[in-house]
């Protein structure tokens, strides 16, 4: 098998981008350092990866993004606002590819023909995919979850914006809340499962005692988890996306009900829909555009100016007050029962 510069900087007990420095001469690897990273290299018998020096010849200026999976766990609203920061970034200069990373078959990955790859992942299994990028020597960034990969990451704090959401709900009042959670097994989805009950645990509640649901972030799951829910006479949902949130506002009117006289809603990402329907949601601003604008300008800096930047990069989310929150008297209870 080959040697990559994985195994040298494995030897060597350095980065990746540091070893691709030294073996590039650019950046500031220290003299001692690239000596040392050049006779390990040499010791194991590196040959440098002859598409990736073609690569840097004669680049493709073609951008890989890569998603968990398009058909089951992304949703078009979050593929349409990565794609749209994407390109606001790329413009002409560059065509962007998009694949799911669930079709990729293992060890295809042509080097030739990608200056760069972003990978949307969204779960642990993206991982294999992550290391032949990387042991093929593409420049690669991450967006959406923080990942141990010796490549830029651009996320934001889920858990921190799903412990805020749950603070308002308890701040106006609310109980009997019911929680319409995400497609397991997603990083997204661990993670504001971890928030909602930080905050109740926080405010001296049991998050045991509510009734909680998982959908798979699509509009018929929210409906489908509420129609169910609506059993334990909640005051208020927190729905782990806005998309779920208008399927879980469509069985509260089905079953005579209204939003917020008597059930509240909460969701999350804040897409288009949330700020100029008919339903103001209350929501939390997770911008998926800006997250991939971010992403996408970090990865060019290294294609077009030899920049290296593998920073963890955390972006704010903000919650977006609207209509469908109502506060309670006292906390927790119907005024009309």
């Amino acid at each position: 098998m080959a040697v990559t510069i994985k195994d040298i900087a494995k030897r060597a007990g350095v980065s990746y981008s540091t070893v691709s420095r030294a073996l590039n001469g650019i950046g500031d690897t220290n003299t001692e350092s690239r000596k040392r990273i050049l006779r390990i290299a040499g010791e194991l018998g590196y040959v440098p990866n002859q598409a990736a020096i073609s690569l840097k010849k004669s680049r493709s200026y073609v951008i890989g993004l890569y998603f968990s999976t398009i058909s089951k766990m992304t949703s078009p609203f979050v593929l349409h606002d990565v794609l749209t920061g994407v390109y606001s970034v790329t413009g002409s200069k560059y065509n962007v590819v998009v694949k799911g990373i669930d079709m990729h078959e293992p060890g295809t990955l042509n080097p030739t023909y990608f200056d760069g790859i972003i990978v949307l992942s969204q779960r642990n299994e993206d991982a294999d995919f992550m290391r032949e990028v990387q042991d093929k020597e593409i420049p690669m960034v991450v967006i959406c979850r923080t990942v141990d990969v010796d490549a830029p990451n651009v996320t934001t704090d889920e858990a921190l914006a799903m412990e805020r959401a749950m603070d308002y709900l308890l701040e106006n009042g609310h109980r009997r809340i019911a929680v319409i959670e995400g497609t397991p097994g997603l990083d997204s989805s661990r993670l504001r499962h971890r928030g909602w009950r930080t905050s109740m645990i926080r405010h001296g509640l049991d998050p045991e005692e509510l009734p909680v649901m998982s959908g798979n972030y699509r509009y018929a799951s929210g409906y489908t988890a509420a129609k169910r829910l609506l059993d334990s006479r909640p005051t208020a949902m927190l729905c782990f996306n806005d998309e779920m949130a208008f399927g879980a506002r469509a069985a509260i009117v089905e079953a005579g009900l209204s939003v917020p006289d008597d059930v509240s809603l909460i969701g999350f990402d804040n897409w288009d829909m949330s700020g100029y329907s008919d339903m103001h949601l209350t929501t939390v601003e997770r911008n998926m555009g800006e997250i991939a604008r971010t992403g996408t300008k970090v990865l060019l800096r290294r294609l077009d100016e030899g920049i290296i930047d593998n920073r963890r990069i955390y972006l704010n989310n903000k919650l977006i007050i609207r209509d469908t929150v109502k506060r309670l008297e006292p906390a927790g209870e119907r005024t009309n029962e």
